[in-house]
Formats: structure tokens, C-alpha cells, sequence
């Protein structure tokens, strides 16, 4: 359960930044540990490489943090922090935020990401609506990167409500455009917990600006086979039978929920739609499984999609069909990829 937002400001945040002071302190003990323990693990430095990503990690933590403290007390104590010069300050922390571990990523883990699709200019001008799957935390990072940092766009993003347990993310992203929800149990609440979801989607993606970009991932969670199973049963139980057969064909992704797409193409008519596929991240979903891939030394690949808003379909049967037929699209995608991996 989400502590309240004054813990989680009073406790939480100051917990990190003191957090990130003591192993900084202690960095000498903990390099010499790192490398003792490098010695007899497998892999190139494994303990090490970790030990960097987790101190670099809580050490920008701490950066952002401070700097979103200043940006408050700036802002008149928050009086200020929705005006635009304030919002553009804070979508700079992100881009250096994401830009840096991005960098890292590639220095210390040796992670390298090629992307196939339009080129950036491709899509300047034009509010867009952006459909990812969903596969880790990682491709979540990834996709706004790319948004901030390759694409100048301000991502409006849907997320899960336990990302806020990040004191960082928390803090910069309620104060953005964003939205978090509780993807699992709106899916499974009644039907006035479902509409409010959908209507604060609804109301996230209205009024998107030239460089605006909305986010959402429309599995509603991260890839595993457990969920796609249980997204099929789902279907079934709610008479969806043509759906559920299309989801039991899909192998690497799971059925898309497309109440929050909807709500999205409705309140967005003039946005641009792009997909976005990515494959080479998978079974990266806690530290765990990022312990055993190190070291990385992995290329991710990323496909874009993009698709002009008057080519989207009118009609909510017909633009269900749709979006499942991107979905198979993906799925193909990224089965071709693996195969020319293997």
C-alpha cells in the first residue's frame, strides 16, 4: 500500500538523500568489497558494474531531489510550479535525469539501442499519441528518453501507482502532466472506478499541444506469461471471445485493454498515433533479474510506427479491431527479431 504523500515528502525523500550520503561516505569499503566479490562471481566485474549503477542512481536521486526542493521554494512554495516557465524547468531536470543514466547505461553495462522507424523530423509539428508495449521498467525509461532527449517532446505519461515509491519520480512527475493509476484493480473494480481511470485519461490526453506527446501502455502492466494467460481468462469471463482468441495467437505480448486507447483517440482526434515495439530488455523486471543479466554487453532494438490521425478508424468495434491488429503487428515484429538473434 502507498504510504500518504506527506510521508512519503517528510520520510521517504530525506531517507534517500541521507541514504545516498552514507554510501558515498563508505564508497572506499564498498569499492574494495565490489572487487573482492568480482573476483570470484561470474561474468566481468559483475559486483562492481552493479555497485556503480546503484550508487549513480541514488546520488542523481538526491540531485533531483535537491533541485526540485530549490524549484519549490522558487516557485513561492509551489505557488508557481504550474506555469510554464516552471514546467519547462522541470521537463530539463528530466531530460538531464534520463540523459545521464542513459549514457551509463551504455558505458558501464555496454547496452546499445538501435531503432528502426521514421526520423525524428517525422514527427515535429504534430501532438502525438504514442502506444508502447510494455515489458520491464527499463522500456519505460527507454521510451521517454527517446521522447525527451531525441524527440524534444513533454511526455504526458499514464503509470502504475507504485512507481511512486520512488521519491524522485514521485515529486517530478505530479508536478507534470501525468497521471498514476491502479491498472489491476480498475480492470477489476466496478464500473465507476473504471470510468474514473478512463476519464482521467481522457482528460491527460485533451489539449495536447505541437511538442506534446501522451504515453500510455495500453497490457496495463508488465509482460510476463502469467499475465497474458490470465488476460486471456479475463476476456473469456467477460464474453469477449473473438478477443480472447486473437490474445491466445499473440506469443510476446499481452492483449492490449483498449477502454484507456479509446478514451485517448476520442479526446485527442488531431494527434498522430506511433507504436512502439522494442525486444532484447525482456525478463528485466526486478533486481534480481538484472543481477543475473550482468554483465549486459546486449543490443536493444526499438521499432517505431507512425500513423496519421485521419488513417485511424471511426467506431469503437472498429477501432478495437485495430489496435489488435497492431498488436499482432508488434508481436510479429518482435518474433522476427528474436529468430534473427538466435
Amino acid at each position: 500500500m502507498l504510504p500518504p504523500v506527506l510521508v512519503r515528502r517528510l520520510v521517504l525523500a530525506p531517507g534517500m538523500v541521507v541514504l545516498a550520503a552514507v554510501l558515498v561516505t563508505g564508497l572506499p569499503v564498498l569499492l574494495l568489497l565490489a572487487i573482492a566479490l568480482s573476483t570470484v562471481l561470474p561474468g566481468r566485474w559483475r559486483a562492481l558494474r552493479l555497485l556503480w549503477m546503484v550508487l549513480l542512481h541514488l546520488v542523481l536521486e538526491s540531485v533531483a531531489l535537491v533541485a526540485l526542493f530549490v524549484l519549490w521554494v522558487a516557485s513561492g512554495f509551489g505557488w508557481r510550479l504550474r506555469t510554464p516557465a516552471f514546467q519547462r524547468a522541470h521537463y530539463v531536470l528530466v531530460r538531464w535525469y534520463l540523459q545521464v543514466i542513459y549514457w551509463e547505461c551504455e558505458r558501464v553495462l555496454h547496452v546499445r539501442v538501435v531503432v528502426e522507424g521514421p526520423a525524428p523530423r517525422s514527427y515535429a509539428g504534430r501532438p502525438l499519441l504514442i502506444l508502447s508495449r510494455h515489458a520491464g521498467p527499463g522500456d519505460s525509461f527507454l521510451v521517454v528518453h527517446a521522447l525527451v532527449n531525441w524527440y524534444a517532446r513533454e511526455p504526458r505519461i499514464v503509470l502504475k501507482d507504485t512507481l511512486q515509491w520512488d521519491p524522485a519520480i514521485d515529486v517530478v512527475l505530479n508536478r507534470l502532466p501525468n497521471r498514476f493509476i491502479r491498472p489491476e484493480r480498475s480492470a477489476a473494480g466496478s464500473d465507476g472506478s473504471r470510468d474514473q481511470v478512463l476519464a482521467r485519461i481522457g482528460e491527460l490526453s485533451h489539449n495536447l499541444d505541437d511538442n506534446d506527446a501522451f504515453v500510455i501502455f495500453p497490457e496495463g502492466g508488465n509482460f510476463t506469461e502469467h499475465r497474458r494467460k490470465r488476460a486471456i481468462e479475463r476476456l473469456r469471463r467477460q464474453g469477449h471471445i473473438d478477443e480472447a482468441e486473437k490474445a491466445e495467437r499473440l506469443r510476446h505480448v499481452m492483449a492490449p485493454r483498449p477502454g484507456g486507447v479509446l478514451a485517448a483517440l476520442t479526446r485527442a482526434q488531431d494527434a498522430d498515433i506511433v507504436f512502439v515495439a522494442h525486444t532484447g530488455a525482456e525478463h528485466m523486471s526486478t533486481v534480481l533479474d538484472v543481477w543475473r543479466e550482468l554483465p549486459m554487453d546486449r543490443e536493444i532494438q526499438m521499432r517505431w510506427w507512425i500513423v496519421a490521425a485521419a488513417d485511424v478508424p471511426e467506431g469503437e468495434e472498429a477501432r478495437i479491431d485495430w489496435l489488435y491488429e497492431w498488436w499482432a503487428r508488434i508481436d510479429d515484429w518482435i518474433t522476427a527479431r528474436q529468430a534473427e538473434r538466435a
